[in-house]
């Protein structure tokens, strides 16, 4: 049960409301944006909710237990702040959002409906659909080590310990010709096999995609030079001139572990416990 605030509470009893909703939304960076449907700005806990940004609400889907809740929002990208590089960058995914019945003649009076996090945001043009999910979404999420032949953690994590700020691990580098939105080729810091990068982080640090973050699908040399292709492109296309930083990668399997980064004993897989064919396997007479 929701415990009102006294003034929103006599409102409500009065009759006649005045009453609007208002979202706010927390994104992966930290910056927070408000937004509402009533027709002019309003503001509390010092957020600015923006009226008119083309930014509306769907029904809210309401079950008892613990499946997930979830409300669809959609519209227009046309408010200042919500800008369409930030959708393709991923600055909003999984971002916190809070969603508010406020009395737009006193902001004061308002009580808190819902919060939970955005899910999946699809885009088209410069019109926008995302999807929120309630704050059971995370209970259904596994937890926990998984038994499994790869390794469950990250390159460059606490649990592995490979540090990635080390040359070794990690090049600065300069676009100097592209090839396609995903695929361009570098000059390095540094002089690094190829596949080295593959299945690593590429973080542009200059040009207009700075910002952007996107794991290396491969890393490649050839006569032409060094390649990089990303499993995905930015909204703000590579240009020759743009810096990047990238890291190395693995593949999470024991082998790599040993040899290439002689870090076997940190390994968080179980290299050797049976797999498919043990399982299926059955009893067999020795004839001998």
């Amino acid at each position: 049960m929701k415990t009102l605030p006294e003034g929103l509470t006599d409102h409500l009893e009065s009759g006649a409301t005045t009453l609007c909703w208002c979202w706010r939304l927390t994104r992966r960076d930290g910056v927070q944006l408000g937004f509402t449907d009533h027709d002019r700005t309003l503001e509390f806990d010092g957020t600015q909710f923006e009226a008119e940004a083309g930014f509306e609400a769907g029904e809210i889907n309401e079950s008892i237990g613990l499946s997930v809740d979830n409300l669809d929002v959609g519209g227009g990208i046309t408010s200042e702040r919500l800008a369409e590089q930030d959708l393709g960058d991923g600055l909003y995914d999984d971002a916190k959002v809070e969603i508010y019945r406020v009395n737009w003649q006193a902001p004061d009076e308002r009580v808190l409906m819902r919060a939970g996090s955005l899910g999946e945001v699809k885009r088209s043009g410069k019109a926008f659909a995302a999807e929120i999910r309630g704050l059971s979404h995370y209970l259904q999420q596994p937890k926990g080590r998984l038994y499994q032949f790869a390794c469950d953690t990250d390159l460059g994590s606490t649990a592995c310990g490979i540090d990635l700020t080390l040359p070794a691990y990690r090049a600065t580098a300069i676009v100097d010709a592209v090839s396609s939105e995903r695929t361009f080729r570098v000059t390095m810091s540094g002089t690094y096999d190829a596949g080295w990068f593959t299945r690593g982080l590429a973080t542009m640090t200059g040009g207009d995609a700075a910002g952007f973050a996107a794991e290396v699908r491969a890393h490649t040399e050839n006569t032409d030079g060094i390649w990089l292709s990303l499993w995905s492109a930015p909204v703000t296309a590579i240009s020759v001139g743009d810096t990047l930083v990238v890291t190395a990668g693995c593949d999470k399997q024991f082998e790599t572990c040993r040899d290439r980064f002689a870090n076997a004993v940190n390994f968080r897989g179980f290299p050797n416990i049976p797999g498919n064919d043990f399982v299926s396997s059955y009893v067999r007479r020795n004839k001998s």
